[in-house]
């Protein structure tokens, strides 16, 4: 690898842990929740009334019960690993490419 790719990739990594880790150092008080309740708030603020959902939750549907936090949180962190996994074996793919391209 060249010398410049790498200061590239570490100077990346840097940016990417500064956006995980400073703003719960500067702002210890701030509320960090997902976006799917404050949304309802926000349609029910807008338009005035109580906000109905479309449909629920398929898999809530499917059980016939909301799914614990602990459930949710596994669900989280396999759709994550799910697209790391994709995004790994694109790069890979990619990788492979270039060096069959350069031989």
């Amino acid at each position: 690898m060249k010398k410049s790719t790498i200061i590239t990739v570490v100077i990346l990594v840097i940016i990417a842990a500064a956006i995980f880790i400073l703003p719960p150092l500067f702002l210890p008080a701030a509320e960090w929740e997902g976006s799917d309740d404050g949304g309802a708030e926000m349609v029910e603020e807008i338009a005035g009334y109580d906000f109905e959902p479309i449909m629920d939750p398929l898999i809530e549907t499917i059980i016939g019960d909301e799914l614990s936090e602990a459930a949710e949180a596994w669900l989280f962190v396999l759709q994550g690993a799910i697209g790391v996994a994709v995004l790994i074996i694109g790069f890979a793919i990619l990788s492979k490419r270039r060096r069959l391209a350069e031989e």
